[in-house]
């Protein structure tokens, strides 16, 4: 059976391509899930990708991975900064959670050097653009793959 990874994408992640091309670039968001489905089947990972400005559809979406997959990627983009809720859902989850950003989040305002999700996730990718995705399907397969040693 492929291993399935989770893949959440927060507010305004919609937007890339036109927003902010400075910071993101150019790449659209169904570019980058286009790329990770490609670098995931290779390795026989199946991923669920979404994306949704809206804080209570991410929770909800917390709430029914654990059932439905063995990882999960987030980048809960603005969220990071803000959300109890998505910690509290993040909580609940007993599988491998990598908190990934496009960005440099430590290069960029002050106030996004402060994630309030970091505390449950096994680790952090940023500043690596698409590459934060790929990076963050790789590890998940590895902490899966040494937990079940």
């Amino acid at each position: 059976m492929a291993l399935k990874i989770q893949i959440i994408n927060g507010p305004n992640l919609n937007l890339l391509g036109k927003r902010e091309p400075d910071i993101y670039g150019h790449i659209t968001l169904e570019q980058i899930q286009k790329e990770v489905e490609k670098h995931s089947q290779k390795k026989n990972i199946s991923v669920d990708f979404c994306q949704s400005n809206i804080e209570g559809e991410i929770v909800n979406k917390i709430q029914e991975i654990e059932d439905n997959a063995q990882g999960l990627i987030i980048n809960a983009a603005a969220f990071t900064h803000t959300s109890v809720a998505i910690l509290d859902a993040l909580n609940t989850l007993n599988i491998p959670k990598i908190e990934i950003h496009i960005s440099n989040i430590f290069a960029r305002e002050e106030f996004r050097h402060k994630s309030m999700i970091s505390k449950s996730v096994h680790g952090i990718i940023c500043g690596f653009g698409l590459n934060s995705y790929i990076l963050a399907v790789d590890a998940i397969e590895n902490i899966i793959k040494n937990e079940n040693r």
